[in-house]
């Protein structure tokens, strides 16, 4: 075929729509397999949150020529996370049960206790046993019962494998990471490539910051809502600032999802300390929302507040809570692209 033929109307259109189809047919196929491609990016954030913390565990030298090989540092970084969590679970878990078979064992007379309160209130006309409570809301003769069951256990399962898929692949793109980086920085012209590793460079310490913040957030909101708890008197207080403190790490509905057990432990006690309570973590959660995350995330991610906070918006909007989670270190991945764009716009 001639050159003018390729140019004639009839081509182009042909051309268009094998275009269009191709186009189509790429997103769709996209869209199917939408959730494995957030399993591999939620993995190249954590490897790329990581790999920091192994480039310099890997420049240890265990002798004067002996250098530690890279898939040992991954590991000992997976081990020390592992030991860590197992030494806080070994400290934590002692307290925790104890408490929580406390409240289990007092859960029926905090109910009844609610329940009379609400019946003075003329709310509720009788108590409500448990029991009843059970058959309402899920009777057993309901034949998506057991699929119901089947559903929550194979979530559980799903949740399980998910987070091994996620820890097996960041192990694989930690390991090579070097030539995924060479190879994306030849796709640039020679003299552009130091300005691309280096942006690599500087976005990796974007996302490890980013994970040191979260935990950081965490590490607060857990400390303070021990204490405000136990100013006011709430029983089993450890375990609800340990839910409080992990609810961190849930952007948007984790905050409001740990305050409401915590605010029917305290209702046992009186209204006036439910009351209490829940003035407590509205204004926990005021002063988290817009001091602590802005301003933990701007110096530990190098984003503005503003960036921060349109970030778990619209993360949130489109994929909810995984998308809030995902919000921040892709907005500092974003930040460092755009600095570079508008550098070279700017060199133009």
């Amino acid at each position: 075929m001639t050159s003018r033929q390729r140019d004639t109307p009839r081509a182009l259109i042909r051309y268009a729509l094998f275009s269009a189809t191709l186009t189509v047919a790429l997103v769709y196929l996209l869209y199917l397999v939408r959730d494995t491609l957030l399993l591999i990016y939620i993995a190249g954030l954590i490897a790329v949150g990581l790999a920091p913390l192994v480039d310099r565990i890997e420049q240890q030298r265990l002798t004067t020529r002996i250098r530690l090989p890279r898939w040992a540092a991954i590991l000992s970084v997976y081990i020390v996370v592992f030991v860590v969590v197992g030494l806080f679970v070994m400290l934590m878990v002692p307290p925790l049960a104890a408490q929580a078979s406390d409240l289990f064992n007092a859960a029926p007379e905090y109910v009844s206790r609610a329940q009379q309160w609400l019946i003075r209130q003329g709310v509720l006309g009788r108590e409500i046993t448990i029991g009843e409570a059970v058959r309402q809301g899920a009777p057993a003769a309901s034949p998506d019962a057991v699929g119901t069951v089947l559903s929550a256990i194979w979530g559980f399962v799903g949740g399980i494998f998910g987070v091994v898929t996620i820890l097996i692949v960041a192990f694989y793109l930690l390991i090579d990471a070097e030539n995924m980086v060479r190879m994306m920085v030849r796709l640039f012209p020679r003299q552009e490539r130091g300005r691309v590793r280096d942006a690599f460079r500087r976005a990796g310490e974007k996302v490890s910051a980013w994970l040191a913040g979260q935990l950081l957030l965490g590490a607060i909101i857990g400390t303070t809502a021990a204490i405000g708890l136990w100013i006011l008197g709430v029983p089993y207080f450890y375990v609800l600032a340990l839910i409080a403190g992990i609810g961190e790490l849930i952007p948007i509905v984790g905050p409001l999802l740990s305050a409401i057990p915590a605010v029917l432990v305290a209702f046992s006690v009186s209204p006036a300390t439910a009351l209490g309570v829940a003035v407590f973590y509205f204004l926990q959660q005021q002063v988290e929302n817009h001091v602590l995350v802005p301003r933990v995330m701007s110096r530990q991610v190098g984003i503005s507040p503003v960036l921060v906070i349109t970030a778990l918006l619209i993360g949130g909007s489109l994929l909810g809570l995984v998308g809030a989670i995902l919000a921040v270190p892709t907005a500092a991945i974003l930040q460092v692209l755009l600095q570079e764009l508008l550098v070279e716009a700017t060199a133009d």
